[in-house]
C-alpha cells in the first residue's frame, strides 16, 4: 500500500532533513520537463534573435553555448538563482517562514527583470507552481505566501516559489540552484530545437559544455550573503529581444 501525501514539515529538518534520496527525488520532481509550471513557452529571447537575423539556422553550438553561458552567469544566476537562494533561507529551523524576506525578495526580482514579457511569464509560471504544490503535496508552509499571492501583495516569481518550496521539501539550497539552473538551460536547449538552431543530438553537447558554469554560478548565488539588494542582472541584448519580442506579429513563444 502507498501512502498518501503528507504535509511538508521543517521539523524534520532539524535530524537533518529528509532522507538524501527523498530530497534527490523532489528536486527531479521540481526540475522536470513535464512539471506543470509553463515554461515551455518560453523562448528565453531566443525567438527574436532568430527573427531579428542575430541568429540563422542551423547555428554553431559554440555560438549558443558562449550565449546560453553569459544568459546563465550575467542573467538567471544573479537575479532568479540569487532570489532562490534568499527564499530557501527564509524558511527557517523552526518551519516558521519569514513573509518580509520573501515580499523584498519577490518584488526585487520583478524589479531587476525589464521586459514586461519577462516579469509576466516569472510570474505566471510561479504562480502554476505554487498551485500544483498546495494540491499535490499536501502541504500548508507555502497557505501564507499563497494568500499573500493571491491578494496582488507579492507577484509569485518562479524562482521565489522553487525556493521556499524546495526548502520545506528537504532539499539544500546548493543543489537546488543547480536543479533551478539546469531547468532554464535544458528549456532554453530546448526552444533552439524548436527554432530549427540545433538538433537534439547537438542540444545534448549544449547542454554538456554548459556543466562548469552551471555549477560554478549555483556556488555563487550560494555564497551570497543574504541581501536582497544583490539580485541583479545585466543581459541588456536579451533583454532588447525580449522587448521585441512584445510587439512582433508571429510568435511561437509566449515570450
Amino acid at each position: 500500500m502507498v501512502a498518501g501525501p503528507t504535509p511538508l514539515s521543517r521539523a524534520a529538518g532539524k535530524s537533518g532533513g529528509s532522507p538524501p534520496l527523498e530530497g534527490l527525488v523532489s528536486l527531479l520532481q521540481l526540475s522536470d520537463s513535464a512539471f506543470p509550471s509553463g515554461r515551455y513557452t518560453l523562448s528565453y529571447g531566443l525567438e527574436t534573435l532568430v527573427q531579428s537575423g542575430h541568429l540563422a539556422a542551423p547555428a554553431a553550438v559554440s555560438t549558443l553555448s558562449s550565449l546560453l553561458c553569459d544568459s546563465v552567469r550575467w542573467g538567471v544566476g544573479p537575479s532568479d538563482g540569487a532570489a532562490l537562494a534568499c527564499a530557501h533561507r527564509a524558511l527557517g529551523p523552526d518551519g516558521d517562514v519569514d513573509l518580509e524576506l520573501i515580499a523584498q525578495v519577490d518584488l526585487r526580482l520583478t524589479a531587476v527583470k525589464l521586459s514586461r514579457e519577462a516579469r509576466e511569464a516569472s510570474a505566471r509560471t510561479g504562480r502554476a507552481v505554487l498551485a500544483t504544490a498546495t494540491a499535490a503535496f499536501g502541504t500548508s508552509l507555502l497557505d501564507p505566501y499563497a494568500e499573500r499571492v493571491k491578494q496582488g501583495r507579492s507577484p509569485g516569481n518562479h524562482a521565489v516559489v522553487v525556493g521556499l518550496l524546495g526548502a520545506g521539501l528537504g532539499v539544500p539550497c546548493l543543489e537546488m540552484l543547480v536543479g533551478e539552473l539546469y531547468a532554464f538551460a535544458s528549456g532554453w536547449a530546448a526552444a533552439a530545437v524548436r527554432l530549427g538552431l540545433v538538433n537534439h543530438r547537438a542540444a545534448q553537447a549544449l547542454l554538456h559544455h554548459a556543466r562548469p558554469v552551471l555549477a560554478a554560478v549555483a556556488h555563487e548565488a550560494l555564497d551570497r550573503p543574504v541581501n536582497v539588494n544583490q539580485i541583479s542582472s545585466c543581459t541588456p541584448l536579451l533583454d532588447v529581444m525580449a522587448m521585441r519580442h512584445e510587439q512582433a506579429e508571429l510568435r511561437l513563444f509566449a515570450s
